[in-house]
């Protein structure tokens, strides 16, 4: 590895060992391999910093008490040394071997601040799961994007401008959301890359799915503390996104296999953001509400193939 990395790619982890090879690996095989690799384990009792150490991966050490997203990061990023940062959740890996140069590709443009790319789940993924990521993360780029959705378990930000401003330690969730905030105030733009495509792995209870929309919600409110998120909200976005599943359940002929996930995933999704606002104490545009809360709409995207770009074979 080069001494000065063109990126520094900081992954959070904690007890990711079904995961981290395999991202790891993904790394491995970019064609772009002028970067270090810093994983930032908050306390892991399983194999994964035994595993991370069969790569040249730089392991930092932060106590479970002291944990929070946006300080986890900001350990991480303290001990990077390139001029942009890669960041990843352990539990994702890349599909292409240019997933890094698309990524940082658009910061030729001095203006752009922050990049992220596609998510897309596996068969391990919820169906309901995977409208969403459809939602989120189409399959067309927008390379000069101007309001702050991201995503941080597959982005990248300048070195330089996390120095003027970390990420915001306290918060429950949604420091990239926070950051990308801050960013656009200072007249930066945001880019998304779908090309820069990884497949994020979430197994979750119903317990889990509860708990992460509601940090998510504490944290949206106070980002935006003039949002708000009523039984009403809760009623009609719960109705309005399973009925938008079992519409394209039905289209791709597996709705009877799906239909037990739908329905509970939908109701831990919005009953945790309703608990969520109720917990937490900036106006919300229209265009945040609509991107976290509402269905995905009847037009399907067909996935757009890479020509001339194999995607990686993983073991």
């Amino acid at each position: 590895m080069s001494s000065s990395p063109c990126c520094s790619i900081v992954i959070r982890a904690y007890n990711e060992e079904k995961h981290i090879g395999r991202l790891l690996e993904g790394i491995m095989q970019q064609a772009e391999q002028n970067f270090e690799i810093i994983l930032v384990d908050s306390g892991s009792t399983d194999a994964t910093v035994a595993i991370a150490r069969r790569y040249p991966v730089q392991v930092v050490h932060l106590q479970p008490h002291e944990f929070t997203f946006g300080r986890a990061l900001n350990v991480g990023i303290a001990q990077a040394r390139g001029e942009f940062i890669v960041m990843a959740s352990a539990h994702v890996y890349p599909v292409y071997p240019d997933w890094l140069t698309r990524l940082v590709a658009p910061f030729a443009d001095p203006q752009i601040a922050l990049t992220y790319g596609k998510q897309r789940g596996d068969r391990r993924t919820k169906f309901s799961e995977h409208q969403i990521f459809a939602r989120w993360f189409p399959e067309q780029s927008n390379l000069r994007q101007e309001h702050p959705f991201c995503n941080n378990a597959n982005a990248a930000i300048r070195r330089a401008l996390w120095v003027e401003h970390p990420y915001d330690e306290t918060l429950t969730g949604l420091e990239d959301l926070a950051w990308a905030k801050w960013a656009l105030s200072q007249g930066y733009l945001l880019a998304y890359v779908a090309e820069a495509e990884i497949v994020h792995v979430h197994e979750e209870t119903p317990r889990k799915v509860f708990n992460r929309y509601r940090r998510e919600a504490m944290a949206f409110k106070r980002l935006y503390p003039e949002a708000h998120f009523s039984l009403w909200d809760f009623a009609r976005l719960f109705a309005a996104n399973v009925s938008s599943d079992v519409y394209h359940a039905a289209r791709q002929g597996v709705l009877w296999g799906n239909l037990s996930s739908i329905f509970w995933f939908r109701l831990m999704q919005f009953w945790g953001t309703y608990r969520g606002y109720r917990m937490a104490q900036s106006p919300l545009t229209d265009q945040l509400r609509q991107t976290f809360y509402y269905p995905r709409g009847r037009r399907v995207e067909t996935p757009v193939a890479r020509d001339g770009v194999e995607p990686i074979r993983y073991e």
